[in-house]
């Protein structure tokens, strides 16, 4: 059974070396491998003096980074954690368990279950995105899921070969989680201790910048995956406004059997056309997209590793 560790890695000097050796002592058999996304410090000379296996990236963005392990290393498991020494990698052998049972396509690290995560980290921004992208998450696919964008996650090798990635940047692990409900994969929960970054160690998150593509991805996600409840939203929206500036021309025809208000009249038949267009576009896309998740449904069932 291979297993390898991935560890995306942008200045990292001050922990990466931990990590590794964490990782090592833990799962002895395993490779790891950091990949180094431009970094402008020691991480790769810290990591490869550690015993690991340094690459680089140079694109830069996390989902860049990830993008490229998934499809340069060979594994039965796939282990990704982070640099920084955030996530314990003691709960690694809680986190493969699922998937060497086969009972998990991806088993993500639980950092809420604990409330680890909204006590060491500083950042009540982000805090509040994360709950808020998970509400939204789990009320678009109907799930049940604690933690939508943590970065501690074990993939099998079924999982990692047939994701499409998108994303460039942190959305990443949002788009990783997105892409396993819609397409039905095994997701397993595990609860783990979260830590805050050691002192004198920076996060690369951005709150505002960070928190708008993750909303933008999950906006074109909705689009693209659910299409149907996508447009059928805007369709009854233009509907809304249609009746809204058409109502008072009907009834003014009604009352004196002429339209003084031909401008409203106009528009009111622009937004009904509109809203029609648009739920045309909404079963005309669903039909595509069940197409194409059927597709997706046959390559799986000829997938051979």
């Amino acid at each position: 059974m291979r297993i390898a560790v991935l560890l995306p890695c942008y200045n990292e000097e001050l922990t990466i070396g931990k990590v590794v050796a964490d990782f090592r002592r833990e799962l002895p058999d395993a490779t790891i491998y950091v990949y180094d996304n431009n970094s402008k410090d020691r991480t790769a000379e810290i990591a490869r003096e550690a015993g690991a296996i340094v690459r680089k990236e140079i694109r830069q963005g996390k989902g860049n980074v990830v993008r490229s392990m998934f499809r340069d290393i060979d594994a039965d498991i796939y282990v990704m954690a982070d640099g920084d020494d955030t996530y314990p990698a003691e709960f690694v052998h809680e986190l493969i368990q699922p998937v060497l049972a086969e009972e998990a396509d991806m088993v993500i690290g639980d950092r809420h279950s604990d409330g680890s995560y909204e006590h060491e980290n500083k950042r009540p921004f982000h805090n509040f995105g994360n709950h808020f992208v998970k509400g939204l998450i789990n009320r678009l696919f109907h799930s049940g899921l604690r933690d939508i964008m943590t970065g501690y996650r074990v993939f099998n090798r079924r999982f990692a070969k047939t994701m499409p990635i998108k994303s460039e940047g942190f959305e990443i692990e949002t788009e990783m989680t997105l892409h396993a409900l819609d397409k039905r994969f095994r997701i397993v929960e595990i609860p783990i201790t979260y830590r805050d970054r050691p002192p004198g160690s920076e996060s690369k998150l951005n709150t505002f910048s960070d928190g708008l593509r993750v909303l933008k991805t999950v906006f074109w996600i909705f689009k693209d995956y659910k299409p149907l409840a996508f447009f059928s939203i805007i369709a009854l929206i233009l509907f809304i406004l249609g009746l809204i500036v058409g109502i008072p021309v009907i009834t003014e025809f009604f009352a004196s059997g002429r339209i003084a208000k031909m401008p409203s009249a106009i528009l009111a038949v622009g937004f009904m056309v509109l809203a029609t267009n648009a739920l045309t576009c909404g079963f005309i896309l669903d039909t595509i997209v069940r197409n194409h998740r059927d597709q997706y449904e046959l390559m799986q069932s000829g997938y051979r590793g």
